[in-house]
């Protein structure tokens, strides 16, 4: 923490609730471990509070607001809905939002032991999810395109992580979903962020999916690529006949996507090993495991 931020604690929170939900502010208030951008806290049995920390403009958490009402009624898992909105004040200059708590664990603190019950949970999410988006849709600028639009970030973190034994089957996979055609469809809702901290497990499978702030209209790939990075080896084939709408290019672009991201996750786990802001040392060997799993194609 800068001397700039402010410090979130469970006194702050209440402070504000009483302010701008009394109703709310009896509940009991819980930290919940994990986050960056945003802190979580739980607030009672159903509910948790979203605040605006490292990012630096309310942007994500207003997508949220605006799309995420839209969006939960018609997806087969449960998924974190603002339920009121904190607006900024004198007390924490940033934007806060009340929402729904999704009950489980997060992947990178548990584990998949039902593979094929999640590959087939994943696959019809993403198949309600992955419907064409409206035009006020949002969009990004860092991801939602085809890969080869995001080759200098790819080498950039293939440079950092240095997996100097498996750099030439790394770098073959995204070449590979470079040289795939584009998605030539409609741009569609994609959550644009699955990654271990993002989704919630129970009973051994997929239980919710939370963290939609970066969530945009455009190449369902993005998504897709989860079929590496999240479910257990063996199962990507299942994911795929039961999602059932991706062709062989859409394959192979989620694959590359699945080493970058994965690369990424271990990067993440560096920083933490070192002691740097933001790092999760326990995403290494996540990043890993699901790199070895885009390797061999399963």
């Amino acid at each position: 923490m800068t001397g700039t931020e402010i410090e979130i604690s469970a006194d702050l929170v209440r402070g504000l609730l009483r302010e701008q939900h009394p109703d709310l502010a009896g509940l009991a208030i819980h930290e919940v471990a994990g986050g960056w951008g945003n802190q979580m806290w739980r607030l009672g049995d159903e509910l948790a509070v979203r605040m605006q920390r490292m990012d630096p403009t309310p942007e994500l958490q207003l997508k949220e607001r605006r799309w995420l009402p839209v969006l939960a009624p018609r997806l087969p898992l449960p998924v974190p809905t603002p339920v009121r909105f904190g607006a900024p004040s004198e007390r924490f200059p940033k934007h806060w939002t009340v929402m729904t708590w999704v009950p489980g664990e997060p992947l990178d603190h548990g584990s998949i032991s039902r593979g094929t019950h999640a590959a087939d949970t994943l696959a019809g999410f993403l198949r309600a999810l992955h419907v064409p988006a409206p035009t006020d849709a949002p969009t990004a600028t860092d991801r939602g395109a085809h890969p080869g639009n995001y080759s200098d970030g790819f080498e950039n973190y293939l440079q950092a992580v240095a997996p100097h034994d498996i750099a030439a089957g790394v770098r073959a996979v995204w070449d590979d979903a470079v040289a795939a055609q584009a998605w030539q469809g409609p741009p569609v809702w994609v959550h644009g962020d699955l990654h271990p901290a993002n989704v919630v497990v129970s009973d051994g499978t997929l239980a919710g999916i939370v963290d939609f702030g970066a969530m945009f209209a455009g190449d369902p790939a993005w998504d897709l690529a989860a079929a590496w990075v999240l479910l257990p080896a063996g199962t990507a084939a299942r994911f795929f006949d039961t999602y059932a709408h991706a062709d062989e290019a859409a394959i192979r672009r989620a694959r590359g996507l699945a080493a970058m991201k994965s690369l990424f996750l271990i990067l993440m786990g560096q920083s933490g090993e070192r002691g740097l802001p933001g790092g999760k040392p326990h995403w290494g060997p996540l990043g890993r495991a699901a790199l070895d799993r885009v390797l061999k194609g399963v």
